[in-house]
């Protein structure tokens, strides 16, 4: 067992996992908005990049909950929070684009158009502070994203986004996001119901996803095989993807600021 895991015990339901704590803790105060005031924000916004974690509210199969998108965007964010001093986490953004998942009960979707206005908007008001970027986890989302931060630098702004790099053989609902939940929210994983779906790459489906949705490429709602998902594995995908945005984000780092120490 990784040292940085912890485990306790539920009588009911067994070993349970803690959060994802690998690397740094999660940012302190004031750091977050959701427990900052605007003063102690002042202080500091005009050398900081706030940070917006985009995900959706959409079916991920049998065995899933319908904010993996969400969970999986904010983990990451808070990560990279952690690692960069000079990041104020914003509150996440939990719709999106997901018209393409219509056809499973319970998605809620606002759509490209809307998704791409929000985003703007949010990166408009966000005038305080040095930059504004987005870590998106909902591949419906990579369109409205990209012309929402291509709209804002064309307004002068410093915008900027990311999103991870997955398998085209496992793009939603897998063995990836499956075992990134594991790690993540282990408790509202059904392990039971994990079943495979339509295991061909992406771009394979895609036509037929865009003309009738995913209802008609697969009836689980799931694109690839969750079976063989594991904590081990999300372990290495949040790692993977989190060097790969803290990569990234070096970019985005305003003039005159610094990292953060890491911390055991």
């Amino acid at each position: 067992m990784p040292q940085h895991v912890a485990r306790t015990h539920n009588a009911t339901t067994g070993p349970v996992r803690t959060p994802w704590r690998k690397g740094p803790r999660p940012a302190p105060q004031p750091r977050r908005l959701a427990e900052a005031t605007w003063p102690e924000v002042a202080e500091v916004a005009g050398r900081s990049v706030v940070v917006v974690p985009v995900g959706s509210t959409e079916q991920h199969g049998p065995h899933l909950p319908f904010t993996v998108d969400t969970d999986i965007a904010l983990a990451l964010a808070e990560r990279l929070a952690a690692e960069r001093e000079w990041v104020v986490l914003a509150p996440p953004v939990h719709y999106g684009s997901s018209g393409e998942h219509a056809g499973f009960p319970g998605t809620l979707s606002i759509g490209q158009q809307a998704t791409e206005l929000l985003l703007t908007e949010l990166g408009r008001s966000a005038d305080a502070f040095a930059a504004v970027a987005f870590v998106s986890a909902h591949g419906g989302n990579a369109g409205p994203v990209r012309r929402a931060v291509a709209r804002l630098r064309a307004e002068g702004r410093r915008a900027y986004f990311w999103e991870p790099r997955g398998d085209p053989a496992d793009s939603h609902a897998g063995r990836a996001e499956t075992s990134a939940m594991l790690v993540l929210r282990p408790g509202v994983v059904r392990r039971e119901r994990m079943a495979s779906g339509d295991t061909r790459p992406l771009p394979d489906v895609l036509p037929a996803l865009r003309r009738a949705g995913l209802r008609a490429v697969t009836a689980n709602g799931v694109l690839g095989d969750p079976r063989d998902a594991s904590a081990a594995t999300g372990d290495d995908l949040l790692d993977g993807w989190a060097a790969d945005l803290l990569t990234v984000s070096a970019r985005w780092r305003p003039q005159g600021a610094r990292d953060t120490e890491p911390r055991p």
